[in-house]
Order: structure tokens, then C-alpha cells, then sequence
């Protein structure tokens, strides 16, 4: 599984932003589509939530192979 570190530049972020941010999806759409389809884990839990708040610390798992820690 590939390890990423995605540095928070503020206290929040929205999954979807993540998501985008960090290059794994190349627009919004594509990124909602990820969470559609049941991709997208956060701390080891399957995420459903599209704007869900992530922070510091927290582990989100795209189809199993790639693992992104927010710090």
C-alpha cells in the first residue's frame, strides 16, 4: 500500500477537497464518485459522508492502496 502525508494548512478539511488536493481526483465529480462507490475509508471506517470534516491525525484509505495521514 502506497503512504502519503498531506500537510494541513488549516484546522478543517472536507473529504472532497482532500481528495482533490492531494491529486487523487481531478474534480469534484470525480471525487463525489469516489465516495459513491465506496472507495474512500476514514480512520478504517467506510465513508459515506461527502462533506465529512477531517483533521490532524486522521487516516483516509483510497480502495485499499493508497493510505493518506493528515498532519
Amino acid at each position: 500500500m502506497q503512504e502519503e502525508q498531506f500537510e494541513m494548512r488549516s484546522e478543517v478539511i472536507d473529504l472532497l477537497q482532500l481528495l482533490k488536493a492531494s491529486g487523487y481526483a481531478a474534480t469534484g465529480g470525480e471525487a463525489k464518485m469516489m465516495v459513491e462507490d465506496e472507495l474512500i475509508t476514514v480512520n478504517g471506517e467506510l465513508e459515506w459522508r461527502k462533506r465529512r470534516k477531517l483533521h490532524s491525525q486522521d487516516v483516509v484509505e483510497i480502495d485499499g492502496q493508497v493510505r493518506i495521514t493528515l498532519v
